[in-house]
């Protein structure tokens, strides 16, 4: 061991009081309010899960953030279970010990807390501990309840509880947290009060009574983000509509997988009212700004109906792999709630028949806006890609421009850059039709390597950061990628 940092006498009582997890538990009566961080940070670094549950029984602060030392933690599901299990013993009691002034527990992962590092150095002063709010000092405690300890009041009512955390509802979960709240609604016991920044459900929902139970805890106006994945229907997202219409600080709306029809379209089937009562909800949503649809299913007028209900405008629209017609592409450039696009995300909507007539007309009222546009895997041709270019000239904001997947000639491609605004650093293209040769359009290099010297003519003078070349198929990206790296 080196003699120039020699163990501090804090650090060596703290291994030596964890050596027993039973005195370490029964020393949390008289130990120090300042020893608790470092004795809570050694116990979950070494897997100290008794020690860890009673701490939470004790906890002399307001605040536990627990989530930000299991970030790296090896005994993560360990720890957590041990933290639920003390909160679990809170809320049975109905009180706390009266060295506990615990309101918060805070899972979450990256919350860039100071916390645990201002005590690591064990600072001298208060400023932390005022912060915190922690317990009275043991000297006071002493003073306050005399000689007889035993005697003297150890509980106090229990305040709510709030847990802070995000929530994932998944189909079979062995998630610790959902596992906690999900057994608690079982056996019928109190849940904390829930405040999560994001929502997210991934497949199929089972036992819908016990997941409302546990929405109904949720602070649902302080849920920033909702993730749905899977194939929901009109009648899964109706369950879930009430209460996302109470999230009105909603800011990203991710929807994947999703059928905004019914799954039986039969005579029992009023999809016309069952989306109508759906999208009604979203008119409470005045914070929402990043719209996600992913692999939706689509039908005649849903994606019109469902715009058309967003009380105000987004930043964010991303349509990919969904199936649309025209009629809903065209919308697009007519619905107040695109007119101030900073990203425009257009991935795979396009059938061969499809028009891109709207496109021109979406890009000019988002030219002062527009900041990222990804138009791959879209079937753009020559014709449709030249119609594009005075609109994207205009587009005085653009940073990214992404076009991989799609069939389009060198010489295009050249016209387009030349109209390229001098702020787009960032460039996405397709490999030019004559690179290729054979049947099965293998990569000719030797075709590339010009193009690539006349890439790099045309776009170092604007200061362009990077350019990838993919396959026009859009398939394989890793096989036919090439990355030209150069200096702003």
């Amino acid at each position: 061991m080196s003699s120039r940092n020699p163990p501090r006498l804090q650090d060596m009582a703290i291994q030596g009081v964890l050596q027993n997890e039973a005195s370490a538990i029964e020393a949390l009566e008289w130990l120090p309010t300042q020893f608790f961080p470092p004795l809570f940070m050694a116990a979950v670094a070494k897997g100290h899960s008794e020690v860890v549950k009673a701490m939470v029984h004790y906890w002399p602060f307001t605040k536990l953030p627990l989530g930000a030392l299991l970030e790296d933690c090896v005994f993560r599901e360990l720890i957590l279970k041990a933290a639920l299990d003390g909160l679990d013993i809170l809320l049975a009691q109905n009180a706390q010990h009266r060295r506990c002034k615990l309101k918060v527990l805070d899972l979450q992962l990256h919350t860039g807390t100071n916390f645990w590092n201002e005590w690591a150095g064990a600072p001298s002063n208060d400023s932390v501990m005022s912060s915190e709010e922690p317990e009275d000092t043991p000297r006071r405690i002493q003073m306050e309840k005399g000689p007889h300890s035993r005697s003297g009041k150890k509980h106090q009512p229990l305040t709510s509880v709030e847990v802070l955390t995000d929530l994932w509802f998944e189909e079979a979960t062995s998630e610790v947290l959902l596992t906690f709240l999900i057994e608690r609604v079982k056996q019928k016991k109190a849940l904390p009060t829930l405040c999560c920044r994001k929502v997210a459900f991934l497949g199929p929902l089972p036992q819908l009574h016990i997941l409302g139970d546990i929405l109904k805890m949720v602070q649902l106006d302080c849920v920033q983000e909702v993730e749905i994945h899977g194939k929901w229907d009109l009648h899964s997202l109706n369950w879930f509509a009430p209460y996302l219409a109470q999230m009105g600080q909603l800011q990203t709306l991710f929807l994947s997988g999703v059928i905004l029809g019914c799954k039986d379209f039969g005579k029992d089937c009023n999809m016309e009212q069952l989306l109508a009562q759906f999208t009604s909800q979203l008119l409470n949503l005045h914070q929402l700004q990043h719209l996600f649809l992913d692999s939706a299913c689509l039908p005649r007028g849903c994606l019109i109906r469902l715009l058309t209900r967003l009380p105000s405008p987004l930043l964010t629209l991303s349509l990919t792999d969904c199936v649309l017609l025209d009629e809903d592409l065209t919308y697009l450039s007519l619905c107040p709630c695109t007119s101030r696009l900073r990203t425009l995300v257009l991935c795979g909507v396009f059938r061969p028949s499809s028009s891109y007539a709207f496109l021109p007309g979406l890009l000019e009222i988002v030219s002062t806006t527009l900041m990222h546009l990804n138009l791959a895997g879209c079937g753009i041709q020559d014709p449709d890609l030249r119609a594009l270019q005075n609109a994207l000239g205009r587009c005085s904001q653009l940073v990214t421009l992404m076009l991989c997947g799609n069939p389009v000639s060198w010489d295009v491609l050249q016209e387009l850059l030349q109209h390229t605004p001098p702020l787009c650093k960032f460039l996405e293209l397709p490999v030019p039709l004559h690179c290729y040769v054979g049947p099965q359009g293998k990569l000719d290099l030797e075709a590339l390597l010009p193009v690539m010297d006349n890439l790099m003519v045309i776009l170092m003078p604007n200061g362009v950061n990077s350019v990838e070349f993919c396959n026009h198929r859009g398939t394989n990206r890793s096989l036919h990628a090439i990355l030209i790296q150069m200096d702003s």
